[in-house]
């Protein structure tokens, strides 16, 4: 492997489509490495706008823009991070040999469509997963959870993020506001939703799985340490790692993650979810890059998630190993302002073992991720309490 210089003739170049917190750290770790990044996202001064080499603000679902941006800086490589993209163009771009999709154009497209993950799993590798069904229409949505999926259950749109039009339903009155919310939240709306049966389970884990390769160039997958996570309303507010297993449990869980990811392919970190009883498994979701939860990584691991996707995808080795007992809890925007300031990060950063990382979107609301605490602690329990007391004396103010 071969790096350039940035800003020069022979610059390695890697175009990121999506620079949100986690294409900003996705970018730092590639800058570390020599490499030359552009950012892309849909809104101007978006977090990884704010230390790539150059930015833009496109409409990355048009075929045109997309296409013009790419013939305009010749990427190598093309890392999609988020699910609102035009998937075909970017086939387009590998085929005509003008850059390289990462992992590959086949994962991007099944992943960015929880549809298309979903069969996947359940249908062509036979994985465990909840019952599921998909519904173009609320008729269908009523008829799918009358015929087996019954109540309680999850309605989702296909494509979304961070939890964002997701619902919990637990009678037949709830379907049709669940049915418009599921339109309304999703990063684009395909008019379909999928409903999720509600399963039993003690808890739920991201196992951040990389495909890299090693000294020798061979194409290995390696396994963090499992991350247990608390969501809320489909969106994680709080992670740790490691997440105490069964070792039948941990064991299923990365023949789950393996089968998944072989079957995507190509390289780099992908964030596997699973939820677990005993020793039971089920697939829940993947995301071929790296995860909300998983941000726990950069106090816990020796090299963060985002290291380890940086490497990856440059084809270099990567080392997964822990090198202590970390968790992570959000710090919410609070207000509805385009101009946020915040108070009590000396407090914060006063707590044992702590660490803050404040993201700069540059517009805020009421929930969504402004930054993340991170602490380490000699067991969970610890890491975790530290955590939650540095993210709760962070106060977002209206500056």
């Amino acid at each position: 492997m071969q790096i350039g210089t940035p800003l020069s003739p022979n610059a390695t170049r890697v175009m990121l489509l999506g620079s949100g917190e986690l294409g900003k750290e996705v970018i730092i770790a590639l800058q570390r490495l020599g490499v030359e990044v552009i950012a892309v996202d849909r809104y101007e001064n978006a977090p990884g706008h704010q230390v790539a080499h150059r930015a833009y603000t496109i409409d990355m679902t048009n075929d045109q823009a997309l296409r013009e941006l790419v013939a305009k800086e010749k990427p190598h490589l093309i890392v999609p991070e988020i699910e609102a993209l035009n998937t075909s163009t970017l086939a387009d771009i590998e085929s005509a040999g003008i850059a390289t999709v990462i992992p590959t154009v086949k994962a991007v497209q099944l992943t960015m469509n929880r549809e298309g993950i979903r069969r996947l799993a359940a249908e062509e590798l036979k994985l465990p997963t909840s019952p599921y069904a998909f519904a173009r229409s609320e008729a269908e949505l009523h008829a799918a959870i009358e015929a087996g999926i019954g109540y309680p259950c999850f309605i989702k749109p296909t494509m979304s993020s961070s939890g964002k039009g997701q619902s919990r339903i637990t009678q037949a009155s709830e379907v049709k506001t669940a049915w418009e919310y599921a339109g309304k939240g999703g990063r684009v709306n395909q008019g379909v939703v999928i409903v999720e049966g509600q399963i039993d389970f003690d808890y739920e884990i991201t196992l951040l799985t990389v495909r890299a390769k090693n000294a020798k160039g061979d194409i290995k997958t390696y396994f963090c340490e499992p991350i247990g996570h608390v969501q809320k309303s489909g969106d994680y507010v709080e992670s740790w790692q490691p997440q105490a297993m069964t070792a039948g449990a941990l064991t299923e869980s990365k023949r789950i993650a393996k089968a998944v990811t072989d079957s995507l392919g190509g390289l780099g970190l992908f964030g596997v979810e699973l939820f677990i009883k005993g020793d039971k498994v089920w697939f829940s979701e993947v995301s071929p890059r790296p995860h909300d939860t998983g941000m726990v990584t950069m106090c816990s691991q020796r090299f963060s998630e985002f290291d380890l996707h940086a490497r990856a995808i440059l084809g270099l080795p990567v080392d997964v190993s822990l090198r202590e007992t970390g968790a992570s809890a959000v710090i919410y925007g609070q207000h509805e302002t385009k101009s946020l300031a915040f108070e009590g990060v000396e407090a914060a950063l006063a707590v044992p073992n702590s660490d803050i990382r404040l993201f700069g979107k540059p517009e805020s609301f009421t929930k969504r991720r402004m930054g993340v605490a991170l602490a380490t602690g000699a067991n969970t329990c610890e890491a975790r309490s530290r955590a939650q007391l540095a993210a709760s004396l962070v106060k977002p103010k209206i500056a």
